[in-house]
């Protein structure tokens, strides 16, 4: 491979980072904003959102956890849903990243972590761009398949729990 075509796929796979970094930054500032069909296309159509509390499939599931009285509690009352920087690793037109996330709630008159979690997120090239096919998360809380998660991410591999 010839110096401009080594700088030119190098150019694309930072181009490919960048764009899934920001795609995985986006989802707390939409989730909190309570922007359920932005959240949504986050994701492919039949995209997967799998947490300890819930298992999500396809964009109306998704739009419909934004719209619920839970989530929308959760805004009125005061919270954000961080979401750490991710390692992401780019192969061809897939991708895998792994990040941490904390859900701050406003409480008392201060604000506390209701929850830390592990998050594994597959990602897929699309006409419309990067696009989540799965997240997975769990609750940093001692079980084994968190960090497992975390693991798994960071060498580039899909989710096994």
């Amino acid at each position: 491979m010839d110096r401009i075509a080594q700088l030119e796929a190098r150019l694309a796979r930072l181009e490919d980072e960048r764009e899934i970094s920001r795609l995985i930054a986006a989802y707390g500032p939409l989730a909190d904003a309570g922007a359920a069909e932005d959240v949504a296309a986050l994701w492919t159509e039949d995209g997967v959102y799998d947490v300890d509390e819930i298992y999500l499939e396809g964009r109306e599931q998704l739009a419909r956890m934004v719209r619920s009285s839970a989530h929308q509690g959760w805004i009125s009352g005061g919270c954000a849903h961080f979401v750490g920087p991710p390692h992401v690793t780019v192969d061809g037109d897939t991708a895998i990243a792994v990040c941490h996330s904390l859900m701050v709630v406003h409480q008392d008159d201060r604000f506390v972590v209701r929850r830390a979690t592990a998050n594994h997120w597959a990602l897929a090239r699309t006409e419309e761009g990067w696009k989540v096919t799965r997240r997975t998360n769990r609750v940093l809380d001692g079980r084994a398949e968190s960090p497992g998660l975390l693991r798994q991410g960071a060498y580039g591999e899909p989710a096994f729990l």
